[in-house]
């Protein structure tokens, strides 16, 4: 079901995977050295693959995964899990540190992937000029736009994540102190404009699914301008890009990608449409991050690990699969209207779909909803056993061998995007999204600020965006929206569930530096406030 080429491992891997030497955890474990192996474009492309397997491992494989503790951080989720479990999931979703205080390094492992990640794609640019691209000038263009984009798109997190991390565009085990923003922002910046000028213009189905496009640097780009500028208040992105260069941007994805939006929304969502499924490189994916299922815990890590927090908590009902049981807060699903498709397509309803799960005692803040967007998947076999279907295809276990790819940008969010920075096609850009959703209760909205923030929130629940938007209109803005009261239950025991937004303030919505990182780099680094 998927092309494992361009994701396995390979020598790259080897040259560029590490064991652990200092903070950064950089440190080669092979004697081919970089010196002695980047010779020719072959070598290039297998060290390409080890930048996009080294993304897939951060964002797929890592500690707390980002697409979780987006969800989780946002006014969608509640933290959940077992009932018997640690309260890790509630100081991160509470933004309390009092909730489980000896959880001081719930971002470790993610923040060693993502530089682990990062020093995949600085050594190969660093040796960008030491291979003999003789005859084969476009492919350096195509490969250096592909690993500045990776660099861009695993700062990015960092830096939405922890605000200031340490920054390094070259392979090092320097200990070095954290940059500020605006200099990390920099560079993400000048790495989406080089992919987003040097590669090929032609439509997205010319490139290998799974491999960055200028469509989605520029959107990327987009998506970075919108954030640093909310968040940061400034006036542009660090000076490289202003309002109507990323609108720019956008009108050209729209223009000449190739990309459009699918008729049926919930055909975008395995769970969701089950045999009516698009598939993982439909026309409206703009990037994605690839995972397969055969992560095993020999070094094999690319599956999708994080899936599986989402599941109902220990419990199958066809197509749903069990998980852990992070939960979906149920004003999420009264914020739809009726006959809006993105519902049923987005939420698992315990009730309303009459779906006898049995394990109250067992989960953490139950609230009768789940994340159907990414849920674990299950299915009949041979002998009418129900069972999970990464197992059914060769999975080691349905923990690690969910195989559901990540969309970090759809064609819906480059139209709403184009909207918001004041395209004059604004009103039909909005119009097609909410056309899709509502087909014939369809009835127009203005296409101003305050009804594209709402539309986004419905159209990209569960996806790992909405506490980002959040967060862009300003951290007051995203305090008060998150601040709440409300009861869930703890084993079956109605229990109240509050989040203070002056935990928010203190925080600026940041998350907590791992302590081993602070610890191995001497108090180099610095905690962030709140934490």
């Amino acid at each position: 079901m998927k092309k494992l080429s361009i994701y396995t491992i390979t020598l790259a891997m080897l040259i560029l995977g590490s064991c652990t030497k200092d903070y950064l955890d950089t440190e080669p474990m092979t004697e081919l050295t970089s010196d002695s192996f980047y010779q020719n474009p072959g070598d290039a492309y297998d060290a390409l693959v080890g930048c996009y397997d080294g993304m897939q491992i951060a964002v797929g494989a890592s500690g707390l995964s980002f697409p979780i503790a987006s969800e989780v951080l946002s006014d969608d989720c509640f933290g959940g899990t077992g009932n018997s479990d640690g309260f890790g999931y509630q100081m991160l979703d509470e933004f309390d540190v009092s909730r489980s205080p000896s959880d001081v390094d719930l971002y470790n492992d993610t923040w060693i992937k993502y530089y682990q990640a990062i020093f995949r794609c600085n050594t190969l640019l660093q040796k960008m000029d030491q291979i003999d691209w003789s005859g084969n000038e476009e492919l350096q263009l195509t490969y250096e736009s592909e690993a500045r984009f990776i660099r861009a798109y695993l700062y990015f997190d960092l830096v939405r994540l922890f605000g200031q991390v340490p920054l390094l565009t070259e392979p090092s085990d320097e200990n070095i102190p954290q940059s500020a923003p605006e200099e990390i922002y920099a560079v993400i910046a000048q790495d989406l404009l080089f992919a987003s000028e040097n590669m090929s213009s032609e439509p997205y189905t010319s490139v290998q699914a799974g491999r960055v496009t200028k469509w989605a640097a520029k959107s990327m780009l987009a998506r970075v301008y919108l954030y640093y500028t909310g968040y940061y208040g400034a006036s542009d992105l660090v000076g490289l890009v202003n309002q109507s260069s990323a609108l720019a941007q956008l009108e050209d994805v729209i223009a000449q990608s190739g990309h459009g939006l699918v008729d049926d929304f919930s055909t975008l969502w395995p769970a969701a449409s089950v045999e009516n499924f698009e598939g993982e490189n439909n026309k409206e994916i703009v990037f994605s991050i690839k995972f397969t299922y055969t992560s095993d815990y020999d070094g094999n890590t690319d599956g999708n690990h994080w899936m599986v927090m989402f599941g109902m908590r220990e419990f199958d009902y066809y197509p749903f699969g069990r998980g852990w049981g992070v939960t979906v807060n149920p004003e999420l699903y009264n914020l739809y209207e009726e006959g809006d498709a993105r519902r049923a397509a987005t939420i698992i309803a315990i009730d309303e779909d009459e779906i006898p799960f049995e394990n109250q005692d067992k989960q953490r803040e139950y609230t009768g909803y789940y994340n159907k967007k990414y849920s674990p998947m299950t299915d009949y076999d041979e002998d009418g056993n129900l069972g999970s279907v990464a197992e059914q295809l060769g999975a080691l276990n349905f923990q690690i061998g969910q195989f559901q790819d990540y969309y970090v940008m759809r064609y819906a969010d480059v139209l709403l995007m184009a909207a918001e920075l004041g395209s004059s096609n604004a009103q039909q850009y909005f119009d097609e999204v909410r056309q899709r959703a509502l087909g014939d209760n369809f009835v127009s909205l203005t296409a101003n600020k305050t009804n594209i923030m709402k539309e986004r929130h419905k159209e990209f629940a569960m996806e790992g965006i909405r506490y980002w938007d959040l967060l862009r209109q300003g951290v007051s803005t995203a305090a008060s929206t998150l601040a709440t009261s409300t009861t869930v239950l703890n084993g079956g025991v109605t229990t109240e569930k509050t989040i203070s937004a002056g935990n928010i303030q203190t925080t600026e919505g940041l998350q907590q530096i791992p302590n081993t990182q602070i610890t191995l780099s001497n108090n180099v680094l610095k905690q962030n406030t709140g934490w």
